[in-house]
């Protein structure tokens, strides 16, 4: 297993709360119900995905394309509002610790993330010279649980997907791997899911793991 691919949100920081946030505001302004769980199915969904699961208990007039596409936007724009927030400290210790010795075992490191905010998160956070490769919400068409976006991970580390572990914290993230030819290491409520290969309790349990 030569290369690893980590999912961001839920799995490197956390900005659950914002995306929440974000959504429920939007959510309120049109008098559409929103709750935490909800939310909770729109972890590793793309952007305009997530949105239809919202509009699922709207009940105004029908939407345009262009509408959705706005409100979308709107969503984003107060999520990046509140990522301006985010410093290095929202990183822990044990997750730079855990990468920086992956990296001094040989592995090589990407993020594979639906998140086009992914390399905004990565700058606030220090985290950045962290990986080798990023393959995110730019540069992708199709959302998890397509693999589109670990295979473009594993495209740009060089290397085959037989070859790469994704780390996960979404089933849709988990399938995305599996679908993709890759192992997968789940975190959180991934690693109660029957398909993740390695579940685990937290991320330097990485270090424990026979690559084989």
């Amino acid at each position: 297993m030569r290369a690893l691919i980590f999912d961001l949100d839920g799995v490197l920081v956390f900005t659950d709360a914002f995306h929440y946030q974000a959504w429920k505001e939007m959510a309120d302004r049109l008098g559409i119900y929103f709750d935490e769980k909800i939310n909770n199915r729109l972890r590793g969904v793309s952007r305009m995905d997530s949105l239809e699961i919202i509009l699922e208990k709207y009940h105004g007039a029908p939407l345009s394309y262009a509408e959705k596409c706005a409100l979308a936007d709107e969503k984003n724009e107060t999520y990046k509002k509140l990522l301006q927030t985010m410093t290095p400290d929202d990183v822990s210790q044990e997750v730079r610790e855990t990468l920086r010795e992956l990296r001094c075992r040989g592995h090589k490191l990407a993020v594979g993330s639906s998140s086009k905010n992914t390399r905004f998160i990565l700058a606030q956070t220090n985290l950045k010279d962290a990986f080798d490769a990023v393959s995110d919400g730019t540069n992708i068409t199709r959302s998890k649980p397509d693999p589109e976006v670990f295979l473009k991970a594993a495209m740009f580390l060089g290397e085959q997907p037989g070859n790469c572990l994704a780390v996960e914290d979404a089933e849709a993230g988990i399938d995305a791997a599996k679908s993709g030819g890759m192992k997968a290491a789940g975190i959180g409520e991934a690693a109660k899911y029957v398909r993740t290969d390695y579940p685990l309790q937290k991320i330097s349990e990485l270090l424990e793991l026979d690559f084989g």
